[in-house]
């Protein structure tokens, strides 16, 4: 399951659609950069099994992988996660479009995702509705999110 997506924007982003077996390479240095690193989340809380079965999607700018996010078979959006020095250039928004398109794709009626508190507004523009009360997971404040698709 490989594809890829070309956007000509003055990004010059690629977005290639992986399962884990080929993603994993590109995939972990990122959310290992971003969570574990950056965030400061537990190196046993970040990889699941979720992985395994779940469609990958990877940034490549320029020849290098700076972003990564995944779909996993239940319709959850997860660990969306941008390099830090490639932020703010609209590669997030790629990814989760991407993403939703996937869904519809498969056939899903609704995806949803956990947003940390402070990403909202971003998902919300992307029309993500919030549901229920904050929470945390890995000792960040999350809201679960809802797109009907």
């Amino acid at each position: 399951m490989t594809s890829m997506t070309e956007y000509t924007t003055q990004t010059n982003i690629t977005l290639i659609q992986l399962d884990w077996a080929d993603a994993q390479a590109l995939a972990m240095p990122i959310r290992k950069s971003v969570f574990i690193e950056e965030q400061q989340v537990a190196e046993s809380e970040e990889w699941d099994d979720e992985d395994n079965s779940a469609t990958h999607i990877i940034a490549i700018k320029n020849g290098q992988a700076v972003a990564t996010a995944r779909l996993t078979q239940k319709g959850k959006i997860g660990r969306m996660s941008v390099l830090k020095a490639h932020r703010k250039q609209g590669i997030g928004s790629m990814m989760l479009v991407e993403l939703i398109n996937t869904a519809k794709q498969e056939g899903l009626q609704d995806i949803k995702l956990w947003s940390q508190t402070h990403a909202q507004t971003f998902y919300k523009k992307h029309g993500f509705i919030a549901c229920g009360d904050e929470f945390l997971d890995a000792g960040i404040t999350h809201i679960e999110m809802r797109l009907n698709i």
